[in-house]
């Protein structure tokens, strides 16, 4: 096995080892040395690579993005943003909710943290303006509309609930808010 796979196995074992112990213990619990120990390599080898735990999850989360990237066009604004909301909250209700969780939390007073997150979601807010544009230039969606403020519209009600654990997010949740939701967003009849 040559060096180079030999780091590479190493990267992943310690992103996965870092990933579950996150799962398992939370944010806050979650330390180097047990990463180091889960992954049976030296802090050192960590270090090397990344200056702190949220520095590995934010890998972790970035790949775990990746593999999941996309935004749908069907050519229906109303039936992609419920796609698209209802996997969001699907995700949230998984392992990768805990992760993410706990690296929104560390966003609060944790440099590194807080850069990876802002990082993670500008790749998701990009591809949703640039849905909107789509659906804007297609007449679906006002033309004079922010669609930055419109992407901090559609996910705020998620995150806050999410957040803060208000309420449960049922499988409607969106549904309903977009219900209220696009009136604001698509244009006015003609004549109005």
């Amino acid at each position: 096995m040559s060096p180079a796979t030999r780091s590479e196995e190493s990267r992943q074992a310690i992103i996965e080892a870092a990933l579950g112990l996150c799962v398992e213990r939370g944010f806050t619990s979650t330390t180097i040395e047990g990463i180091a120990a889960r992954a049976g390599v030296g802090k050192t080898t960590i270090y090397r690579w990344w200056p702190s735990k949220a520095a590995i999850l934010i890998e972790g989360v970035e790949n775990a993005r990746d593999a999941a990237a996309g935004f749908p066009d069907t050519g229906d604004i109303r039936a992609d943003l419920v796609a698209q909301t209802s996997s969001v909250m699907r995700l949230f209700n998984t392992e990768f909710g805990e992760i993410w969780r706990g690296l929104i939390g560390a966003a609060q007073s944790d440099e590194v943290a807080a850069d990876g997150v802002t990082r993670i979601l500008r790749v998701s807010i990009d591809a949703c303006v640039e849905r909107l544009a789509t659906a804007r230039d297609a007449g679906q969606i006002r033309a004079d509309l922010d669609l930055e403020m419109a992407v901090e519209l559609l996910y705020g009600p998620i995150y806050h609930t999410w957040l803060l654990r208000t309420r449960p997010l049922p499988e409607a949740y969106m549904e309903s808010v977009l219900a209220m939701l696009l009136p604001a967003l698509v244009p006015a009849p003609a004549g109005h």
